[in-house]
C-alpha cells in the first residue's frame, strides 16, 4: 500500500498566540507564521531585495463546500465583497489600490477562496487595511446582489460559450455526479437566479470567521510589523481575534468516484471537437504525488511530451493537448484534453489510447524521467521569481498541510523519483476504466 503524509494536524506551535520561525533566510526565505487568538494564521515570507508585497486573504471555503441549493454562493460572494464595506463603497476599494499602483483580484476554487493585492512595500499598510475591511464589513446589500447577479450570468454565459471550459464542467460531473466537487464553481443559471440576499448573506456569516482565514504575505516586509497591522485592521472591522478557537481543519470524508468509465458526448455548434479523457488520481495528501508531478509532465507537460510528440508534432491532429491532474483534500483526477476538426476525433482518441496504454504498461524512458524534472524543477523555481507566487506558495501549504517545506527539499523529492516509482503510478492510474467526455458537434 502506498504511503500516505496525513493531513493538516495542528501541533503546539500552530496553537493560539504562537509564532514560529518555518524557514530560514538560508533556506531560500525567511517564512514566519503567528496565529493569532481566533485561529487566525498570518505567514509571511521576508524577501528583502524586492520593493513590493503580495497580499492574500485565503478563505478555507469553496465550492464545495455548498449544498446544492447553494451551488454558486461562494463565486457570487466574492463579486459581492468588491461592491462596498461599512466604510468604503465600490469605487473606494478599487480606487484605494488603483491611486497606489497596485493590482486587485480575486478567485474561487472548489476548496478556497483567496482575495489578493499586489502593491510597493511602502503601501503594505494600505492594501492590508482595504482586504481586511473587504472580508469583515462587507454590506452586500440587497441592491449589489440584484445588480451583480446580471454580472455572474454573463460569466457563466462567457463560460458556455467556450467548449473548451465546458468539456471540463462536464467531465467533472462525469466523474463525481452530482456532489459537490462534479458541480460548476460558477454554478448555473437557474441557481444564481434563485439565490437571495439572505441566502449569500448568511454563507458569508456561516464561512468568513478568522479561524478560517489565513492572511500570506510575501515581498519586503516585517513580519511582526504585519502581525500589529492585520491585528489594527480586524478591529476597526469590529471583528474580535480574542478566544481560545484553533485553525479550522478540514475534515472531508472520502469522495468516491461516481463512475468507473464510461462515454458522454453532449452536442454543440462548434468548429472543434473537444475531448478529456480521464480516470480517478490521487489526493493532496499522497506521499506520490511528487511522481505524479513528473508522470504528468513526461505524458502532457510540454512540447517534448509524449502527448505532444505522438498527437500534435508527428501527425497534425490537433493544436492544443496536454494532460493535467487535479489534488484535492480527499480524492483526485488524472486526465487528458485535446481539441481537434470534429472528423479527426476518432484518430486523436486512438493516437491517445495508445500512448495511455503504453505508459500504462512500459511506463516512461529515462529520457523521458530526467526530460519531466527538469521541466518539474525548473518551472517551480523559475515560477517563483515575484512576490506572487511566492504568497500564493506558502498560503496554499499552510491551509492544505499545516507546513511549508523548503523549496530545496521539494527540488530534493523530486530528484528522487525513480523510473520504477513512475511507472508503478502510471499501471496503477492508467489500468483504471477510462471516462471520455465529448463537447462538439454532432
Amino acid at each position: 500500500m502506498a504511503k500516505r503524509s496525513a493531513h493538516v494536524v495542528l501541533g503546539s506551535e500552530q496553537l493560539p498566540g504562537t509564532t514560529r520561525t518555518l524557514l530560514t533566510a538560508d533556506q531560500g526565505g525567511l517564512v514566519k507564521r503567528t496565529v493569532l487568538p481566533g485561529g487566525l494564521r498570518i505567514i509571511t515570507e521576508q524577501m528583502p531585495t524586492v520593493r513590493s508585497a503580495a497580499i492574500g486573504i485565503w478563505v478555507n471555503v469553496g465550492s464545495r463546500d455548498e449544498v446544492a441549493s447553494q451551488t454558486g454562493s461562494a463565486h457570487y460572494l466574492e463579486h459581492l465583497l468588491f461592491k462596498g464595506t461599512k466604510t468604503r463603497t465600490a469605487l473606494d476599494i478599487s480606487s484605494s489600490i488603483d491611486e497606489v499602483g497596485g493590482e486587485m483580484n480575486a478567485f474561487t476554487s472548489k476548496e478556497a477562496t483567496c482575495f489578493y493585492t499586489r502593491v510597493l512595500d511602502t503601501h503594505v499598510p494600505t492594501a492590508i487595511d482595504v482586504l481586511v475591511d473587504m472580508i469583515t464589513s462587507a454590506t452586500i446589500t440587497s441592491p449589489d446582489v440584484d445588480q451583480e447577479r446580471s454580472v455572474v450570468l454573463e460569466e457563466i454565459s462567457m463560460r458556455d460559450d467556450d467548449p473548451s471550459d465546458i468539456v471540463h464542467e462536464h467531465f467533472a460531473r462525469a466523474m463525481f455526479g452530482d456532489a459537490p466537487l462534479g458541480r460548476s464553481i460558477l454554478g448555473t443559471s437557474q441557481n444564481i437566479e434563485s439565490l437571495s440576499r439572505r441566502s449569500i448573506h448568511s454563507f458569508y456569516r456561516k464561512y468568513y470567521t478568522p479561524d478560517r482565514l489565513v492572511i500570506s504575505i510575501a515581498g519586503n516586509i516585517d513580519h511582526a510589523t504585519v502581525v500589529k497591522l492585520i491585528r489594527k485592521a480586524f478591529a476597526r472591522g469590529g471583528v474580535s481575534l480574542e478566544g481560545d478557537a484553533t485553525p479550522f481543519v478540514p475534515t472531508k470524508s472520502r469522495v468516491k468516484i461516481s463512475h468507473a468509465g464510461g462515454f458522454h458526448k453532449f452536442a454543440k455548434v462548434t468548429e472543434q471537437a473537444n475531448v478529456v479523457i480521464g480516470v480517478p488520481g490521487l489526493d493532496r495528501a499522497d506521499e506520490r504525488r511528487y511522481q505524479l508531478t513528473v508522470l504528468n509532465a513526461a505524458m502532457g507537460g510540454g512540447m517534448s511530451s509524449r502527448l505532444f510528440q505522438e498527437v500534435r508534432e508527428k501527425r497534425g491532429l490537433v493544436y492544443s493537448v496536454y494532460s493535467f491532474a487535479q489534488q484535492f483534500a480527499d480524492t483526485g483526477v488524472v486526465g487528458i484534453y485535446a481539441g481537434c476538426q470534429p472528423k479527426r476525433l476518432e484518430a486523436v482518441r486512438d493516437v491517445i489510447a495508445d500512448v495511455i496504454s503504453d505508459v500504462a504498461a512500459h511506463g516512461i524512458t529515462q529520457q523521458e524521467l530526467d526530460r519531466a524534472k527538469g521541466q518539474v524543477s525548473g518551472g517551480m523555481v523559475l515560477g517563483l521569481e515575484d512576490t506572487s507566487s511566492r504568497m500564493s506558495r506558502i498560503a496554499r501549504n499552510e491551509m492544505n498541510n499545516g507546513y511549508v517545506p523548503s523549496v530545496s527539499e521539494i527540488l530534493e523529492r523530486v530528484a528522487n523519483v525513480t523510473l520504477e516509482e513512475v511507472q508503478t503510478l502510471a499501471h496503477h492510474l492508467w489500468t483504471q476504466n477510462t471516462q471520455t467526455v465529448v463537447v462538439g458537434p454532432e
